[in-house]
Formats: C-alpha cells, sequence, structure tokens
C-alpha cells in the first residue's frame, strides 16, 4: 500500500506564496481577498503577513457557517 507524503511544515507566520500553498489557493485570490478584509491578516513593511494559529481558527469559523 501506498503511503501518503508526509505534511508540509509550515511557519507560525506565513506569506502569500506560503499561505497559498497551505490552502491551496491561488495566490492573486489571496491578495483579493486580504485587500478586501476577507481574511485575518496584517500588513507589514508593505507585505501581508498571516497567522498561522488565526488562520486556522479563521477556517473553523468559516465550516460552521
Amino acid at each position: 500500500m501506498k503511503e501518503n507524503p508526509p505534511k508540509k511544515d509550515f511557519p507560525e507566520i506565513m506569506t502569500i506564496k506560503q499561505l497559498g500553498d497551505y490552502l491551496q489557493i491561488n495566490p492573486a485570490t489571496l491578495y483579493k481577498m486580504a485587500r478586501a478584509g476577507r481574511i485575518p491578516c496584517k500588513k507589514i513593511s508593505g507585505q501581508w503577513r498571516f497567522k498561522k494559529s488565526v488562520i486556522d481558527k479563521w477556517l473553523e469559523e468559516e465550516y460552521k457557517k
């Protein structure tokens, strides 16, 4: 039987690209969501950053809707 590959570890603070990999969403979509305030994030020195624990909690809340 074939084993699943190990899951990639993601850092607690992620970039748009890392979050795109984590959520399997195109980074362009995440930029739009961030600018519209539809996903929890912070802009630091002109770059979007996402806290993994906050994203995980946000996802749980989104699934409850």
